[in-house]
């Protein structure tokens, strides 16, 4: 869809023309899930979670005042509403080696004696490894490490779908790279 086609959909979608609002769903949904799936509460269901953004969308319409891209203020809708359900989740505050798998542990002792790229057996463990350092992180912090280093979004987008000034981006991702620094650093510690 173009963005005149979006603004008139959304003229006729918020006059009550249910194709109008359809029409927006279908060219949404695609964009949604993706950052859904991107961001996914470790506990919670992609489709739960992708259901529960598009009908915020819907029901706020009204509020979308044009200013920004479409797209734009449905990503800061779908942002927001997984670092709400985050922010709900009940984590252990830190990862302790024996928490981690057999293929974690290798990337892990494999990281820690060569300074090497990772063959492909050990990249999907340390795919897996990332997301439990990840999941160590505060909400706000952890959606910031992987839209800023995961997705490649530069601050600018990062700051368009969030709503956070570009200096509160430079400044949460350098604390939490800090904090992904240091937890490591633990799990090489304890490492026998």
């Amino acid at each position: 869809m173009t963005d005149a086609e979006v603004t008139a959909c959304l003229v006729r979608g918020r006059a009550g023309d249910e194709k109008a609002i359809l029409d927006i769903f279908h060219y949404m949904y695609p964009h949604v899930t993706r950052l859904v799936h991107a961001n996914l509460p470790a506990r919670e269901s992609a489709e739960d979670l992708v259901q529960q953004v598009c009908m915020k969308v819907m029901a706020n319409l009204h509020q979308f005042s044009g200013k920004v891209p479409f797209l734009h203020w449905v990503s800061r809708i779908a942002v927001n509403t997984c670092l709400n359900q985050i922010r709900h989740e009940k984590r252990r505050p830190e990862l302790r080696l024996a928490d981690l798998s057999e293929d974690e542990v290798m990337v892990v002792e494999h990281l820690a004696t060569t300074a090497n790229e990772l063959d492909s057996a050990d990249q999907v463990g340390a795919a897996e490894l990332v997301a439990k350092l990840l999941d160590g992180l505060r909400p706000a912090d952890r959606i910031l490490m992987k839209l800023l280093y995961l997705e490649g979004n530069t601050i600018e987008e990062i700051s368009s779908m969030t709503g956070w000034s570009r200096t509160m981006i430079k400044v949460r991702a350098y604390r939490a790279r800090a904090q992904l620094r240091r937890r490591y650093l633990l799990l090489m510690k304890e490492k026998p």
